[in-house]
């Protein structure tokens, strides 16, 4: 029953709940040929594939998918198309029913060729996985299906699913551009999607599903991890270049002088902005390798190889193969990293050896400002004393003119007596003034000159 009255959602829910959906195997019998292609795309060609598919179901008549799926799957008649939009990919898989036969023995037939072929070469993006799968009922004569299919000298083999099932690939690049792999299983529950498995022995359609799709992502993310390793031997010379820099500078700055320090911090700068812009460049990639590699582990996991006799594994194939472009990535990753942080305690103490200068030109500035301001005190005290003077002078001159007339007027003493009499009382009075104001302007009291 559903509540009429319920708590928001949160916007998100459905989609993260759908998640855990995406993407499903689907149940898959034998005799079963697939072509998986993977096609390295940016924004805008993956947006082209998208229309490309279209283009497919609209010329077969069938149903559009939604214009934001990112993955689906569809029944095209003389094949079946599974279509996945990722990050940085598009994968494209191709289902083909072959003929029902105990034995095969020649090479089977492809996927790809009921496909139509100029609408496949016109996929959009650049080919970075191109396999072949068949999925074939267990055959007395399978061997001589493996030799005429794939290379001796090169051959991979193991059982899978717990010993149901045996793979055989050569991981190696054929004439015709595709990759191949040979996927032996029991048949007698295969091709029945509600026979159970006997003692986890038989194949059933949806464990088959599950088994090729790690197969495929195998490929696919083997093939995805190693775009890292170009990257990380450019990144090889780019940081050796960018060491012996760094080392010059190193010597450099042991034995600069202070007129040096300009230049090399310019320099240590340059070299500086190089590494963060090469290491921003290349770190993405570098850790979209690191989870490709952890997802190969996964997929191989998951397959739970058995031995076959006298043959090598996919495990060990990976382990002793793949093992140097993942340390080489991982190697890169640690010397970028290692190289920043060089790069970092070079520059703080370049930095910290141009501050303390400057901190010692301060400190001989301070020194002569307070030289100066003594200078200026003296010259200060010098001109009070002219000043009192001459305020002095120009007051006793008023005063004797004021004496002047008003000794016509009975004044008793004469202006000059009455001048010479003013003069220290006069001299007093200007300096007490000018002191009182000193005072009140530096705020303490000063010292005479």
């Amino acid at each position: 029953m559903q509540l009429k009255n319920a708590p928001p959602s949160h916007p998100q829910r459905i989609a993260l709940h759908n998640e855990i959906h995406a993407r499903p195997p689907e149940a898959m019998s034998t005799p079963l040929a697939i072509t998986h292609v993977v096609m390295v795309c940016d924004a805008a060609q993956r947006e082209a594939s998208r229309a490309h598919v279209m283009a497919l179901l609209r010329d077969h008549h069938l149903p559009l998918p939604d214009a934001h799926s990112t993955h689906f799957r569809m029944d095209v008649g003389a094949f079946r198309l599974r279509w996945e939009l990722h990050t940085e990919f598009v994968s494209w898989t191709f289902l083909r029913m072959l003929p029902a036969s105990n034995h095969v023995e020649r090479e089977p037939e492809t996927a790809i060729e009921v496909v139509p072929q100029n609408w496949f070469a016109a996929l959009p993006g650049q080919c970075l996985t191109s396999l072949h799968l068949w999925a074939l009922p267990d055959q007395a004569d399978a061997t001589n299906l493996v030799r005429h299919v794939l290379r001796e000298d090169s051959l991979v083999a193991s059982g899978v699913a717990g010993g149901a099932g045996e793979v055989y690939t050569d991981f190696a690049i054929h004439a015709d551009g595709f990759s191949r792999m040979l996927l032996f299983v029991d048949a007698s529950s295969s091709e029945d999607a509600k026979a159970p498995s006997v003692d986890g022995l038989h194949m059933s359609p949806r464990r088959l599903g599950r088994l090729v799709q790690r197969l495929l992502e195998i490929e696919t993310y083997r093939m995805a991890a190693l775009l890292g390793l170009p990257a990380a031997r450019e990144a090889s010379s780019i940081l050796g270049s960018a060491e012996r820099e760094l080392a010059g500078l190193a010597e450099s700055i042991r034995t600069a002088t202070r007129n040096d320090e300009p230049r090399l911090l310019d320099r240590l700068t340059r070299l500086a902005g190089q590494v963060e812009s090469h290491y921003a460049a290349s770190h993405s990639r570098f850790s979209a390798s690191t989870a490709y590699f952890e997802l190969v582990d996964k997929r191989i996991d998951d397959i739970t190889e058995t031995r076959l006799v006298g043959m090598q594994t996919i495990r060990e194939f990976m382990d002793r193969r793949l093992s140097p472009a993942r340390s080489t990535c991982e190697w890169v990753t640690r010397r970028q990293d290692a190289l920043s942080q060089r790069v970092s305690r070079i520059s703080n103490l370049l930095r910290t050896r141009v501050e303390i200068e400057q901190q010692q030109s301060s400190q001989a500035l301070l020194a002569t400002m307070n030289q100066r301001q003594d200078l200026q005190l003296k010259l200060q005290s010098t001109v009070e004393g002219l000043s009192v003077a001459a305020i002095t002078y120009y007051i006793v001159g008023l005063v004797s003119y004021l004496a002047k007339g008003a000794h016509s007027l009975g004044w008793p003493l004469s202006g000059e007596t009455t001048a010479a009499l003013a003069v220290p009382v006069v001299g007093f009075a200007v300096w007490w003034s000018l002191r009182k104001l000193h005072r009140r302007i530096v705020g303490h009291d000063g010292h005479d000159a």
